[in-house]
């Protein structure tokens, strides 16, 4: 293996009807208390929103990114997803030995990569990425929820609830909806 880091990728919202996909990328130090970190679907949001203080504080670099949805609707989720894991990726000025990429699929990066399905509950660079991820989109759902309330992002965060469904039913679709995701294409009502 080359010299440098090793980074961790995870990247939050492939499921939302709503919103962009965000990835993050970190690259933690020997240091980092990693006993800390755990797959952010498990951990309650002023756990994980206390967690990105610290991974932001104490890491050696992170970095997040995202695809918007009309990238999405462009391109289609999966490589709206590794654009946004190679901007993220992008974004780290420390020289890179590996990636380590949550999922089975890795995004072109000019270093080696490795694709580790349930890294996001294992492997604690990615653990960190993901909890980056998570939180950069929430508050972006919430920040589009104060330009679009009729929708309440805050409450959903564009996933495919019962509540964001009958409002779609009620005032159609905002700005930032996935027109290309089927069950936004007419199988929504």
């Amino acid at each position: 293996m080359q010299d440098g880091y090793v980074c961790g990728i995870d990247e939050a919202g492939r499921g939302p009807l709503a919103g962009p996909v965000v990835a993050a990328c970190v690259v933690l130090g020997p240091d980092f208390p990693i006993h800390l970190l755990d797959d952010s679907k498990k951990l309650s949001q002023n756990r994980r929103a206390r967690l990105e203080i610290l991974i932001k504080e104490e890491a050696l670099c992170w970095s997040a990114a995202l695809a918007t949805a009309q990238e999405i609707d462009r391109l289609n989720i999966l490589e709206a997803t590794m654009l946004a894991m190679r901007r993220a990726y992008d974004k780290i000025p420390l020289p890179i030995a590996q990636a380590l990429i949550d999922g089975n699929r890795c995004p072109p990066l000019p270093c080696p990569t490795v694709a580790i399905v349930k890294g996001d509950a294992t492997i604690p660079p990615i653990m960190a990425a993901s909890i980056i991820a998570k939180e950069t989109r929430d508050r972006i759902m919430r920040l589009a929820s104060v330009k679009w309330p009729l929708y309440h992002f805050e409450a959903h965060k564009g996933y495919p609830t019962a509540l964001h469904r009958q409002i779609c039913a009620t005032y159609g679709l905002s700005p930032i909806h996935r027109r290309s995701f089927s069950i936004v294409q007419g199988e929504l009502f």
